[in-house]
């Protein structure tokens, strides 16, 4: 029988994965979407992610890193040949870029994989989490081959060299098969800071702040999370993003 692995993006998911659907998971532990991502090779790009969470997330070290995420992404590297694997991302630019990096790691891996994608069947600010276990399954049983894995996995090298136009015109490319792309690159493209405009996410946190008259963590990010569910922030890169509004007034 078919070896089979599924690639989950977030420990929430493992938590709540149904026991009735078989096979190893191996859990996407990373917010690529946040902070540098340089690299010219996977031990140099884990060794400025190491450095990256250790500085801006409390009470995450770099040995944390190695241990919780690049073993994770290293198990990946090491699926065998003709091995089914089931990648469970969401729509999310959070989740996109995870998802980008990883079929990435999977393509350059040259691996004969028969790659599945399973998303949530409707894009909201809850994803996988806010499905049940049957509605889980029912996700696993529609599950779509990926084809065209090449243009792919170069989103992720168009998005780590901030290369813009090749990360849009490959999203366009793509979007006959894969609709959910072209988004969530127009919200990166949309979060750049440029002259005067700090990018739509900061935009709008000041505009909540402003609407709901309160700096109140808790009102503030779930509002953001309602109106922003394109980028699927955590807790941790909204309040990244608070700190710098307020170093900057």
């Amino acid at each position: 029988m078919q070896k089979q692995y599924h690639i989950l993006n977030g420990d929430s998911l493992k938590e709540q994965f149904p026991e009735d659907i078989r096979g190893k998971i191996i859990v996407a532990r990373e917010c690529l979407v946040d902070g540098n991502v340089d690299g010219t090779d996977l031990a140099e790009l884990f060794q400025t992610r190491a450095q990256f969470i250790s500085t801006h997330y409390k009470g995450h070290s770099e040995q944390d890193y190695y241990e919780k995420a690049a073993s994770e992404f290293q198990k990946m590297q090491k699926i065998p040949h003709d091995a089914e694997v089931n990648l469970w991302f969401e729509d999310d630019l959070f989740c996109q870029v995870n998802f980008w990096f990883t079929v990435y790691l999977l393509y350059t891996s040259e691996k004969n994989n028969a790659l599945y994608l399973i998303r949530p069947p409707s894009h909201n600010q809850y994803g996988f989490g806010g499905l049940s276990q049957s509605e889980l399954i029912s996700a696993y049983k529609n599950r779509s081959l990926l084809i065209e894995v090449d243009k792919l996995a170069n989103l992720w090298r168009y998005y780590q060299n901030d290369a813009i136009d090749s990360l849009l015109e490959t999203a366009k490319a793509l979007e006959n098969n894969y609709p959910f792309i072209l988004p969530a690159v127009k919200a990166h493209i949309e979060r750049i800071p440029t002259e005067g405009d700090p990018g739509r996410p900061v935009r709008s946190l000041i505009q909540i702040m402003n609407e709901l008259e309160t700096k109140e963590f808790g009102a503030i990010f779930k509002e953001f999370c309602r109106r922003e569910s394109i980028y699927g922030f955590g807790d941790l890169q909204v309040e990244r993003l608070l700190n710098t509004i307020e170093n900057n007034l």
